[in-house]
Formats: C-alpha cells, structure tokens, sequence
C-alpha cells in the first residue's frame, strides 16, 4: 500500500516502474536503509511460550513506531540461532529491525547485549530524526534477552524444585534397591 501511494505521489503509477519508490529519493535514505526496507530479513514470528525463545516488544509513544524482536537460543550452546521481528513504523525502524535480526544471530546473550544503537545508526546512515529508530533495536534486542534469561531462569527452578521433590520422595534410590533386593 506504502509504495503504491509513493508511486502516484511521485507520478509512476504505471505498470512498467519499478516497485520501489525510495530509490527516487537517493538524498533522503541511505541505500542500505532501503535494502532492508525493501527486502526485510528475518520477518515473521515465533512462539512466546517456547521457552527457547526471548521476545522484546517495544515502542516510541512519540513517532508510533512499534518494533517486536524475538530471538531463539540453543540450550546446549547458549547462542542465537534464529531471530525475527514485526515491526510497524517508518522505513528506518524497519531497516533497524532488520539489521538487527541479522547481527544477533550465532552469538551469545552476552554478546548481543553490546551492539548499542550507534553502530545500527552508523551502519544505516540514519539522520539524526531517525536516531529513535536504531534505539528501538538496540532496546528490543535487550528486551529480548532479558525474556530469555527470566524463561531460563523459571525453568531451572522447576527444575530444581523437580530434584527436591525427587528427593523427598525417594530420599536414597540405592538403600531401596538393597532393601528390595534383600527381601
């Protein structure tokens, strides 16, 4: 809908013109800004109550841009695996999405949790009034890995409460095969 409205505003409605209405406003946006605008990566969602996912949903109150970023974590190695967002807003909050699903994929929690907004705004060339928008991923990302970390940290206490109970049920396995054995 967006490009066919930018299409009859810039006057190529027509069949024959390309798609992509960003590229005849070069000056406005970075052409990497426009790559991940008109080919987003990683779009899509994964289940919430997997617990091997993290989900960071945030917003900007004051642009309305509302960026949803979730990230799927390896148990064994305790890296991203897999990562994708939903966003609704501008172009440039897209393309930050985008970049970010991108980087955050095959490292660790902690190392996600040191790309900062700079490094997305830098990548994409944002002008400083889209700056929010490269904020927007760098705090879904941290979103994201605080939900992971409150999942781990809920099932290690089922399963720590799993042992105790395990426990006090069968206090020492072995004394109850000798006894049985003894019978």
């Amino acid at each position: 809908m967006l490009r066919l409205v930018a299409n009859r505003l810039l006057g190529t409605a027509s069949r024959d013109a390309p798609s992509h209405p960003l590229q005849f406003l070069p000056r406005f946006y970075h052409e990497n800004v426009i790559d991940h605008y008109n080919n987003p990566r990683n779009v899509g969602s994964f289940d919430k109550n997997d617990p091997s996912v993290g989900t960071g949903l945030v917003g900007a109150p004051a642009c309305g841009d509302v960026m949803k970023l979730q990230i799927k974590i390896d148990e064994e190695s305790g890296k991203i695996v897999d990562a994708c967002f939903k966003t609704f807003g501008c172009g440039s909050a897209i393309a930050s999405s985008s970049v970010a699903t991108e980087w955050v994929k095959g490292k660790s929690m902690d190392e996600v949790l040191t790309i900062k907004n700079t490094e997305i705004a830098k990548h994409l060339s944002l002008p400083p009034v889209k700056l929010h928008c490269s904020m927007l991923a760098e705090d879904a990302i941290k979103a994201a890995v605080k939900d992971a970390e409150a999942k781990r940290a809920q099932m290690n206490g089922r399963s720590k409460a799993a042992d105790v109970i395990r426990r006090w049920l069968c206090p020492d396995p072995h004394r109850i095969v000798m006894t049985i054995l003894a019978l």
